[in-house]
């Protein structure tokens, strides 16, 4: 259990956030959910770092938890650095996607950081070609391949552009990790 709490409490730490969020919503009848991403408004900015800690309800959360705990622990192999930067990374960048160009309604939940981080996990075995990062992007593909399915349009009260955007922010976060990547034998001798 020490283990676990050692090597994984980034991603525990997160989802507890986010429980304790969807507690106090649950209380005040999801009234927070207004809090999310509204395009192209003032006020919807806020919601840009606010929006994965909001659900539209119980069960909302409760489908985001387990692909969050997984994918998220998944991530952490690569270091709790680069887990926080590619949390943030992701986040700021799928929000400010969905806020310039997502559909007029408020859109709340951390699916978008669920895809954002099997974007990365993808898009690490491409950039690093490694053992590790092409095994866990088969597991990643394997377990999560499915949610692919959630960059369409095909449900009006789902936010598609929260995990079409997560996913492009996830890739990004991912090559961008890659370019600034020190590199060995780059150093000049003088």
């Amino acid at each position: 259990m020490e283990l676990i709490k050692k090597n994984f409490s980034p991603i525990i730490v997160l989802v507890a956030a986010i429980w304790i969020v969807e507690a106090v919503n649950l209380f005040l009848g999801h009234g927070l959910t207004s809090w999310g991403i509204l395009p192209r408004r003032a006020s919807g900015l806020i919601g840009i770092a606010l929006a994965p800690f909001l659900h539209a309800g119980l069960w909302h959360a409760v489908s985001n938890t387990v692909p969050l705990l997984i994918l998220g622990a998944l991530t952490l192999i690569g270091g709790k650095t680069r887990f926080w930067a590619n949390t943030v990374g992701i986040v700021l960048l799928s929000g400010v996607l969905v806020w310039l160009f997502a559909r007029g309604v408020s859109h709340v939940g951390a699916s978008g950081l669920v895809l954002g981080y099997f974007g990365a996990l993808l898009a690490r075995a491409y950039f690093e070609r490694g053992f590790v990062s092409i095994a866990v992007a088969c597991v990643t593909m394997i377990l999560y391949g499915g949610m692919l399915w959630g960059i369409l349009p095909l449900r009006s009260y789902i936010s598609f552009e929260s995990h079409l955007f997560g996913l492009i922010a996830g890739i990004a976060v991912a090559w961008l990790g890659q370019k600034l990547k020190p590199r060995t034998g780059d150093t000049k001798a003088s």
